[in-house]
């Protein structure tokens, strides 16, 4: 029972809060809102991927949100400027991923600790997006096909559930079936010991946190589709929420290690979490106070309930 409780002790409790929801918050059940929680978690749970496939290698990317939002007002700034649907993602896409493509350089070529790193870049990032949009959003006219990018649906499932299957699937394939996916765990979980058996870890280490700008770059596009509109910081909120989803994820599945369908458990949980106290009609701030609780809870149950080395910061 033990065993089974450490490794899907968090499902088990976002079930519960489910069940708990149903019961207790008017309209949690109908099929619009749990649409619109899942459509919600889309958004968190591709940026948190980012981290997630950033932390396998034990390398923190603390810059993801700020990222997020720098490649928002790229791609806005192409859409209102009248240039074509695609230039629009691609521009977005391209700048996420040269975000975390810099981290990995400032990591393994400069020596920096990612922590330093990305801290940096988050700086540089939210100033650019500032410096690009004068503080201001862009919104106006955007084109169809770019926003039923965010606003569409397929069989009636919103068109970023299908954008975040798609992402998990990969993230999956990447991590569980590929060489390269081998190499990056065993990178983070015993870096000396992957060099020594002919690893490039450096390459490893920059391969999981240009990933990690890339998935930042796709949460600002799909962001930006969904709201029509791009804003200097329209990704910041979801910095902590982030962090907490892969904190969240370590503690079930592969209790300790930062993995795929945890995080994606995890961004669930806290968007039913969040959804459930707004319906019931909490103070905004509580949220804030049950984000931090579950952040620390989170460390505490991987570092002495499990016993283990939870965290490579």
């Amino acid at each position: 029972m033990r065993d089974f409780l450490e490794t899907y002790g968090t499902a088990v409790a976002g079930l519960v809060l489910v069940l708990f929801f149903m019961v207790a918050a008017p309209n949690f059940a109908a099929a619009g809102n749990l649409l619109n929680v899942l459509k919600e978690t889309s958004f968190l749970a591709i940026l948190a991927l980012g981290f997630t496939l950033a932390l396998i290698n034990a390398e923190l990317d603390l810059s993801v949100a700020d990222v997020a939002s720098l490649s928002a007002v790229v791609a806005g700034a192409l859409i209102q400027g009248g240039h074509p649907v695609v230039m629009g993602v691609a521009g977005g896409l391209l700048v996420g991923l040269a975000c975390g493509l810099g981290n990995g350089m400032a990591v393994t070529v400069l020596r920096v600790p990612s922590l330093i790193a990305t801290l940096g870049m988050a700086a540089i990032a939210r100033g650019l997006a500032f410096a690009l949009t004068d503080g201001v959003s862009f919104v106006g006219r955007w084109p169809t096909g770019y926003t039923g990018l965010g606003r569409g649906a397929w069989l009636g499932v919103p068109a970023p559930v299908w954008w975040l299957i798609g992402v998990t699937l990969a993230a999956l394939f990447l991590v569980k079936w590929t060489r390269t996916g081998a190499r990056m765990t065993a990178t983070g979980e015993a870096g000396e010991s992957a060099r020594l058996a002919g690893i490039n870890i450096r390459a490893m280490k920059c391969l999981g946190l240009a990933l990690a700008g890339l998935l930042a770059g796709a949460t600002a596009v799909l962001l930006t589709a969904s709201l029509s509109s791009a804003a200097p910081n329209m990704a910041g909120d979801y910095f902590l929420y982030a962090i907490a989803s892969v904190l969240l994820g370590m503690t079930m599945f592969e209790p300790g290690r930062a993995n795929v369908p945890g995080t994606l458990v995890g961004a669930l949980t806290l968007k039913v979490l969040g959804n459930g106290l707004v319906l019931m009609g909490a103070p905004y701030y509580v949220q804030d106070i049950v984000l931090g609780a579950i952040i620390i809870a989170s460390v505490a149950v991987s570092a002495t309930v499990l016993k283990k080395a939870a965290f490579k910061f």
